[in-house]
């Protein structure tokens, strides 16, 4: 867990006085500081007086737990990522987000499931999941989240599952592509019939590209935290594409086609564009950059406690995405607020999943705070933290 430093008002008046005290163009006053504090022993917790609630002004308050905001395409269920501890950090199935529910043609299919192939192969043929299956093994524990978790209405559309699988690059290789094949679109059973009132399309396939598939990770999951995948996860089969928005990664898949380098995007790929941070809605499927999950952190739940020094608030809060693990963080409670570095102890060990981070706070004066969070190393890109996507707020009656 992350312990706030003896040292850090010292710190503090250094980043005023240097005017490093921003995120936008620190330089490198502001790394160097958080690169030089060790981590501090931990203090006494004190006593817990109670949790205060997490909100953004003018944002409803959703439901944990429980789908709602209709159903299909519309359906949507948030994790409570209140909850979090150290010991875990895995969600059971029952409570991983859900953003689209099981289709009525998915949910009734009887008999062995097949995936088709075509495209520029070989040989198409039809792949039996029972054979595909039986090379599953562990694929270890993956982050997912909707690229709509930007919404303070919806945040919770994010959850960490361990999976069992197999890569989509040896799927790909039995296929035996032919010359010309540049990308592989992956589809899955989807609605048929017009936009859903919540605006989404049916369809659900994406083009990947054949040169990035070694690095990019991409399996087909047949068990979700050991357990054969729920229904609304994509039983008996579904793509999981490890750092990357849950769009891509394709639920219920029933079709891999081999495509060249002229495949149009797909309308998964189009409506997803401006969520996934494209450039534009673009019309062939080579003109996309990845749909990756860059560095972010955001606050779960604030405890107030009580402990020798008087009363305190623990601030508790998640740290994912990006290409390797983020050990330090900087925290501020409004625009006029300095920048506070601090290091997240003990450190991530992996960036495939979140992990937890805490900071102790003694706030000035009552009122409600804006909770804002960065990543000190500008070179991390971290493009929702520099947007605010994360930021959350508190209201302090006590101090």
């Amino acid at each position: 867990m992350i312990r706030t430093l003896v040292s850090r008002r010292h710190v503090l008046g250094m980043l005023a006085a240097s005017g490093a005290a921003t995120l936008v163009d620190p330089g490198p006053v502001l790394a160097q500081l958080v690169a030089e504090q060790p981590c501090a022993a931990p203090g006494a917790e004190g006593t817990l007086l109670g949790t205060l609630s997490l909100f953004r002004t003018g944002a409803p308050v959703q439901p944990f737990g429980v789908k709602f905001n209709g159903a299909g395409l519309d359906a949507r269920l948030l994790t409570d990522l209140s909850r979090l501890q150290s010991d875990r950090l895995i969600t059971p199935n029952a409570q991983a987000f859900v953003r689209t529910e099981c289709p009525a043609a998915a949910a009734a299919h009887r008999g062995p499931w097949t995936i088709t192939t075509s495209g520029l192969v070989a040989h198409e043929r039809t792949l039996a999941l029972d054979d595909l299956a039986r090379s599953a093994r562990a694929m270890g524990p993956h982050l997912f989240e909707c690229s709509g978790n930007n919404n303070p209405a919806n945040f919770g559309l994010i959850s960490v599952a361990d999976w069992d699988g197999v890569p989509l690059i040896e799927v790909v290789a039995r296929l035996e592509p032919v010359a010309r094949a540049t990308g592989v679109l992956v589809s899955g059973v989807d609605y048929d019939g017009p936009r859903s009132a919540g605006g989404s399309f049916p369809g659900a396939s994406w083009v990947f590209p054949l040169a990035s598939l070694d690095r990019l990770g991409a399996f087909f999951a047949v068990r979700m935290n050991s357990e054969p995948l729920p229904l609304d996860h994509g039983k008996p089969v579904r793509l999981v594409v490890p750092g990357w928005y849950g769009c891509t990664w394709i639920k219920w898949v029933n079709e891999i086609r081999l495509v060249g380098p002229d495949e149009p995007a797909t309308s998964q790929m189009q409506e997803f564009a401006s969520r996934t941070h494209q450039a534009e809605v673009h019309d062939l499927a080579r003109e996309y950059t990845p749909a990756d999950i860059q560095a972010a952190a955001t606050p779960v739940r604030v405890e107030k406690r009580r402990g020798p020094a008087g009363l305190e608030y623990r601030i508790v809060g998640i740290v994912w995405g990006g290409t390797k693990p983020v050990d330090r963080l900087a925290i501020r409670f409004g625009s006029d607020d300095p920048w506070r570095p601090f290091s997240l102890c003990p450190a991530p060990k992996t960036a495939a999943m979140w992990s937890l981070w805490e900071y102790r706070w003694k706030p000035v004066a009552t009122g409600v705070y804006n909770i804002v969070l960065g990543v000190p190393e500008r070179s991390v890109p971290q493009r929702r933290l520099d947007a605010g996507y994360y930021v959350r707020q508190v209201k302090i009656d006590e101090i």
